[in-house]
């Protein structure tokens, strides 16, 4: 048995658990209702292709999405009319996302209905941005 054979089905072994982190998230797509399931699938492959390393998690009923030793930058949630994405840093974005008040300090959001058309490249942009800053910690 050479080097190489016994360190094999460790690296399997790490492939193996990084694809089952993202299963709670693929999970939680897959139960979104009617077309908002087809609006976390685009919006979870988008983050993926903006942020190849990115890390997802399910917490408080939102998936999450960050980067290793930064903390969290983007997540979604269901509501009853729309599926509402929000950057934690998201004052610190360019152009600023649509959705924000006083009270949200530097979280700003945008508000996906059904009928909407997303602007991939305007999202895809404030993804890579929002990775590239520090995260929410909580």
């Amino acid at each position: 048995m050479t080097l190489a054979d016994k360190t094999a089905p460790a690296q399997s072994q790490a492939l193996t658990f990084e694809v089952d982190l993202h299963a709670p998230v693929q999970a939680y797509i897959a139960a979104m209702p009617g077309w908002k399931s087809a609006v976390g699938k685009r919006l979870d492959a988008l983050i993926v292709r903006g942020v190849p390393r990115v890390r997802k998690a399910v917490k408080w009923n939102s998936p999450f999405y960050g980067v290793a030793g930064q903390g969290w930058f983007v997540s979604f949630h269901v509501l009853t009319r729309y599926v509402k994405l929000t950057f934690f840093r998201g004052t610190s974005l360019r152009p600023l996302p649509p959705g924000g008040t006083e009270r949200s300090g530097e979280g700003r959001w945008i508000d996906i209905y059904e009928d909407d058309e997303l602007d991939e490249t305007q999202l895809t942009s404030w993804v890579k941005q929002a990775a590239a800053l520090p995260g929410w910690i909580p």
